[in-house]
């Protein structure tokens, strides 16, 4: 035992080592008031978009006199000379109604937004999922093979500019069927930046890693999930996060083709009711599952970071 106020350098030792270094402790701070900073900065920008929005469809015309039924039709933005555009709070009190009541069904032209949402959501996921087990062992394929890297590298520059939704008169034509048309066309558009980045991914791992899994004899297949994927893995999640953006792009104006269900058949429907404030909503609603799709695959990819 030491006696009292005399220092013990090996607790002292112990202690310091097992409190964080002062650089790794200023680097937290740094991005904590950087995220803080970030977010005030948002906020602010998000308040100046609102401000201008409201202030811009507070305005009024003239009059208008015209035929009753037409006026009927037109509603206030005609017939009291208000701004054919909604403003926030109506946009806002539209997005309560409709979450406050989101699987109301009145008939075929009149669903829910999470219904309509659950439909796009289904097809994106299924098309996206079929991309997933075509274009990641394609993609290995072409990457580990410089033959077939040249052989398929042809059909891939064709097919890779083509318009997704060029594909759709041909779907519905051989399918017979709008919601698996609506599939084929998020399969296709998928399809493609997860092969590119797969077989980028693969023909990129450290030729010395390959070279020493050779020299102890390690099976094809082996090499493949014990060196090659690990290493791949960030590349392949990006490319996958990168196909879940464009599927979830694609599937509103494949709806708006096909009609039937889906937030992009609402988005359609809307205009030809001319309810602006409801098309407004869907394409909020639109952005935040994006944005969400996207999050879920770039918080994935933090769980695959390769240390070499």
């Amino acid at each position: 035992m030491h006696a009292p106020g005399v220092r013990n350098p090996s607790i002292e030792t112990a202690s310091k080592s097992l409190s964080p270094p002062a650089g790794a402790r200023t680097a937290r701070a740094r991005n904590r008031s950087l995220a803080l900073r970030a977010r005030f900065v948002s906020l602010a920008i998000f308040a100046v978009f609102i401000t201008v929005w409201h202030l811009a469809t507070m305005g009024s015309g003239p009059v208008v006199k015209m035929d009753p039924e037409y006026a009927k039709l037109m509603g206030a933005t005609a017939t009291q000379g208000k701004s054919a555009m909604p403003g926030p709070l109506e946009v806002g009190a539209k997005l309560w109604e409709h979450l406050k009541n989101p699987f109301y069904d009145r008939g075929s032209n009149d669903k829910g937004l999470r219904i309509q949402l659950g439909w796009s959501i289904a097809r994106v996921t299924i098309g996206y999922l079929l991309a997933v087990l075509a274009a990641i062992p394609t993609g290995f394929l072409i990457g580990m093979s410089p033959l077939m890297n040249k052989a398929l590298d042809p059909f891939i520059q064709v097919l890779k500019p083509i318009s997704p939704l060029a594909w759709m008169p041909l779907a519905l034509y051989t399918i017979k069927d709008s919601g698996l048309s609506s599939i084929f066309v998020i399969f296709i558009c998928s399809l493609w930046p997860m092969l590119i980045n797969t077989a980028f991914g693969v023909a990129a791992v450290r030729k010395e890693w390959l070279n020493v899994a050779r020299t102890l004899e390690v099976g094809t297949l082996r090499r493949a999930f014990t060196i090659i994927l690990p290493a791949a893995a960030p590349t392949i999640l990006t490319g996958m996060r990168i196909s879940i953006g464009i599927a979830w792009l694609v599937i509103v104006a494949a709806e708006m083709l096909v009609g039937g269900t889906g937030i992009g058949y609402f988005v359609w429907n809307e205009w030809n009711n001319l309810s602006i404030t409801n098309v407004i909503t869907a394409i909020f609603v639109i952005g935040v599952v994006g944005m969400l799709l996207d999050q879920i695959l770039s918080r994935a990819t933090r769980f695959v970071a390769y240390p070499e």
